[in-house]
């Protein structure tokens, strides 16, 4: 399966922005599905998990309250939608294909990666 992000940009603190990630190539529908994000000098860490209908969902504690994951299987796109963003939000943002059927807040968990989209909050 081929992972397509996309969304990202410059924003102010404050500010939002929905990261999208489309599917091709494989099978979509009856995997988790996470967002991983990596900063400069910093080692790439869990941000959202959701299963796959979607129902069940988990995130890193930094972004719980404030970041939104979901999905759309008719559509092959999972979203993380991002509110009250912080200079320390600034980072890479990768989607990847998890387990199958369940969510994962292991890197480890995820054989398919995208490409990443950038996202700088500034202060």
């Amino acid at each position: 399966v081929q992972l397509q992000a996309s969304g990202g940009g410059l924003v102010q603190a404050g500010g939002s922005l929905r990261l999208s990630c489309a599917a091709s190539g494989g099978t979509f529908s009856t995997y988790g599905m996470g967002w991983f994000r990596q900063a400069p000098g910093k080692e790439r860490e869990f941000v959202a998990t959701i299963n796959w209908s979607g129902d069940t969902t988990y995130y890193a504690d930094s972004v719980k309250g404030r970041f939104t994951i979901s999905r759309d299987n008719t559509k092959n796109l999972v979203y993380l939608q991002m509110t009250s963003l912080k200079p320390e939000d600034t980072a890479v943002y990768y989607c990847a294909r998890g387990p199958y059927l369940r969510t994962s807040r292991e890197i480890r968990g995820y054989g398919h990666w995208g490409q990443g989209t950038q996202v700088t909050v500034s202060s």
